[in-house]
């Protein structure tokens, strides 16, 4: 199992700390560790995967595979999750009702996460399967992937393959080429800021 983690945007609305790599670089692979891995039959079989986000700071994104297809862990901080409801507007399906994720994650609102500070999404664009990237950081006009967000960016997702736009709950922008909000997969989440994507039952702990 493959891991990254995006570095380059670290600040949502509070401001970076240095030390982690050049700015610019949309993701720094980092070496993944064994104990999240399951084995390959255990991947053939749809397996759960056990994720510790507790390594991540606010504004990281860390990238999982899980059941071949790849999963997006992003830490966001309290002031980004609190101005999630401002933009709805803007959005294609805010209340996700046309929208791929559990009850629990319809329910839970703009925020559509268990734990509102980490969001778990599926890293697929739902216009042709491409990945999008990260790109975190609200209200600058930066460019990502050639392709210039704009001043009211609100922080979120840019797929680099046909330009649809996410929020940072990955919800899709109007007039977009992606028809619905990214898919959240069913997982479990405990107090200590361990994952496990692909079930809906709580946790082992120890």
């Amino acid at each position: 199992m493959n891991e990254e983690v995006d570095h380059s945007r670290r600040r949502l609305l509070t401001a970076a700390t240095a030390g982690f790599g050049a700015v610019g670089v949309a993701f720094a692979a980092v070496p993944f560790i064994s104990s999240w891995q399951p084995s390959a039959r255990a991947k053939a079989l749809g397996a759960p995967v056990s994720v510790d986000a507790s390594k991540l700071e606010e504004g990281q994104m860390l990238k999982v595979v899980w059941r071949g297809q790849p999963v997006f862990v992003v830490r966001r901080s309290k002031a980004v999750v609190e101005q999630l409801g401002n933009h709805n507007d803007l959005l294609a399906d805010p209340n996700s009702d046309d929208s791929l994720q559990p009850v629990y994650i319809k329910d839970s609102g703009p925020a559509r996460a268990r734990n509102p500070e980490y969001w778990v999404g599926l890293a697929v664009c739902t216009h042709l399967g491409c990945s999008p990237l990260g790109a975190f950081e609200p209200n600058n006009a930066f460019q990502v992937a050639g392709s210039d967000l704009g001043q009211n960016w609100p922080g979120g997702f840019y797929c680099p393959c046909h330009g649809s736009k996410y929020d940072i709950s990955g919800r899709v922008f109007k007039s977009m080429p992606a028809p619905k909000n990214l898919t959240v997969p069913s997982y479990t989440f405990s107090g200590d800021a361990r994952i496990v994507i692909g079930t809906d039952e709580n946790p082992k702990t120890a």
